[in-house]
């Protein structure tokens, strides 16, 4: 189908275009000399001068992990929607986000006294067990005693509540941390690209990457499941198997993006049902064009963010609760949805 493809270019395009503008533009912005100086200083050019390394080590691998982080809520979206055939469903309103950020408190808060150390995967890991357990604890409460499965009503509030429980362990953990760590759980219930370095990049890239690929090969599978269960099961589709794996998927995905950025919600919403206008239902497009649309939007707002209080900037979780609310209730109110 030549215009999926065409506006996937598109998309591609501009999303490096958003790129060059979140490397040169915030509280100092670059010319196109000073960015290529800094660049060439890395492969046998002069020692880097302070503004270079301001932008090599800040302002660079910021830019690099807002685009990770908002193609793996966009897929992450893509995904739990495709699964559960329903426009509303996001990561964040089953639990994942939230039992991520819970484990992530976990970790800063318990990790010194628990001796547990501080290599390069362990606040990844935490906050793929707390999403894990959270997104677990939404399907296991809001599975039907009858027939074993979930309705799209059930999922919502029973996610709702797991989120409220998990917000306020997080409050527990902020109250009784010192100073630092309490800092730094606050910032992530806003949502922030402030500590942004190549080793979180990294690890955000080898786990977008990987899990956007291993979801397109099961683009086929979802796309039979959009038309019911009991025909995909006739097409040959083992959907118990495939609702685990894509869960898996998102959790992962999702969750780590969350240990190094904080919640940031509604972008999972918005980027697929955008993107269902453009590009219609195929999945595989979607995907693809989620990882794109995603960073698009989330590098938007984290430009917004930077320019609303210049010098200062505003958490990002704020820019993006601020446009995903409004679109949230028009989904709502604009259609009827069969639960």
């Amino acid at each position: 189908m030549a215009r999926p493809r065409t506006l996937l270019f598109i998309l591609a395009i501009l999303s490096l275009v958003i790129l060059a503008a979140s490397i040169r533009y915030g509280a100092i912005d670059f010319s196109i000399s000073d960015i290529i100086a800094a660049l060439h200083s890395l492969v046998g050019g002069p020692e880097p001068t302070l503004d270079q390394r301001i932008f090599l080590e800040l302002r660079l691998p910021r830019a690099v992990l807002c685009l990770l982080v908002g193609a793996s809520l966009g897929v992450g979206g893509t995904l739990m929607q495709a699964l559960f055939r329903n426009p509303i469903v996001e990561p964040g309103l089953v639990g994942t986000s939230s039992g991520a950020a819970l484990g992530s408190a976990l970790f800063f808060v318990l990790g010194g006294i628990l001796n547990i150390g501080a290599s390069l995967w362990s606040l990844p890991l935490a906050a793929c067990i707390g999403g894990i357990i959270a997104t677990y604890l939404v399907f296991a409460l809001a599975r039907s005693r009858e027939d074993g499965r979930s309705s799209i009503v059930m999922l919502l509030l029973t996610g709702l509540a797991i989120n409220a429980l998990a917000l306020s362990a997080i409050g527990f953990l902020t109250y009784i941390a010192r100073d630092p760590q309490a800092r730094s759980i606050t910032f992530w219930s806003l949502g922030t690209l402030s500590g942004a370095n190549w080793k979180s990049v990294a690890i955000v890239a080898v786990s977008t990457v990987g899990g956007t690929l291993i979801a397109l090969r099961y683009a086929k599978q979802l796309n039979a499941l959009m038309i019911g269960e009991e025909e995909a099961v006739y097409l040959g589709v083992n959907v118990n198997r495939l609702k685990w794996i894509i869960l898996s998927i998102n959790v992962v995905i999702v969750a780590v993006a969350t240990a190094f950025t904080g919640v940031i919600s509604f972008v999972g919403l918005i980027v697929p049902h955008i993107l269902r206008m453009l590009l219609g239902s195929e999945n595989r497009y979607l995907i693809i064009g989620s990882a794109f649309m995603g960073a698009i939007i989330l590098s938007l707002a984290d430009l917004i963010a930077r320019f609303a209080l210049r010098p200062a900037e505003l958490p990002i979780g704020i820019v993006t609760s601020a446009v995903g609310v409004p679109v949230f209730i028009y989904l709502l109110r604009r259609r009827q949805y069969v639960f």
